[in-house]
């Protein structure tokens, strides 16, 4: 079952993947593309094609497992890959001719939760110490800015951005948000998902169009949800 509500010209769908309302880890999308697990239903794929109004789809596994969100990062100009994800799985990304794919040179590898991206800029964790910068900026075309939110380093899963607006964990301060602004060049909005889970990126799929949120996301999570990610 989902359900929608339309605010700022924006809609927000709830919906659960695998049954959960942690629907960010499973899945990842820009405007025109959504990766999905390797074995998924067609029917509810096509429903988050549907939602997202992006052109196809991609079944994959990344570094062997469905946990797509917490293994890649992506923007309308590329998708980096930990560096445990496989050949195969670098060439099925690369096949689709849109993107720049690339695996990023670190030995972490749930790179989806350290780093957060649109088209216009990059938060990086400071975990990677720089290494990793240049890489980041080629790959996605994004100047990179380091950053904890909230004492936190995980600034990918702190942080869900999308080309109209951006989300922030809620105890973000009135500085990283500024900064957050600046770099991603939206506005940003601290809010919590699924009935008050702070670490956004576990239960939104988000792009430009559309978003999608796990089904336990309260009403008023909703109308914040669609402020800060507004058109």
């Amino acid at each position: 079952m989902h359900n929608i509500l339309k605010l700022f010209q924006l809609d927000v769908y709830r919906y659960d993947v695998y049954k959960s309302p942690n629907i960010g880890l499973f899945a990842k999308t820009n405007d025109t593309l959504i990766i999905v697990p390797f074995g998924y239903a067609e029917t509810k794929t096509s429903k988050l094609i549907e939602f997202l109004k992006v052109e196809g789809q991609l079944n994959i596994s990344v570094a062997g497992t469905r946990l797509i969100g917490p293994m890649t990062v992506m923007n309308n100009k590329g998708i980096l890959l930990p560096s445990t994800a496989s050949d195969e799985e670098v060439q099925a990304l690369r096949q689709l001719g849109r993107l720049k794919v690339e695996r990023l040179s670190s030995k972490y590898t749930a790179i989806g939760n350290l780093i957060s991206t649109n088209d216009s800029g990059a938060l990086v964790s400071p975990i990677f110490e720089r290494e990793v910068d240049r890489q980041i900026q080629d790959v996605l075309g994004v100047p990179v800015k380091a950053m904890k939110v909230g004492g936190y380093f995980q600034i990918g899963s702190m942080v869900v951005a999308t080309n109209t607006g951006a989300a922030v964990h809620p105890k973000a301060s009135e500085e990283e948000i500024k900064i957050i602004s600046e770099t991603l060049r939206v506005q940003v909005e601290p809010v919590t998902v699924n009935g008050g889970t702070p670490f956004l990126s576990s239960g939104i799929i988000a792009n430009s169009k559309s978003i999608i949120v796990g089904s336990s996301t309260s009403g008023n999570e909703l109308i914040m949800l669609s402020r800060a990610f507004k058109a």
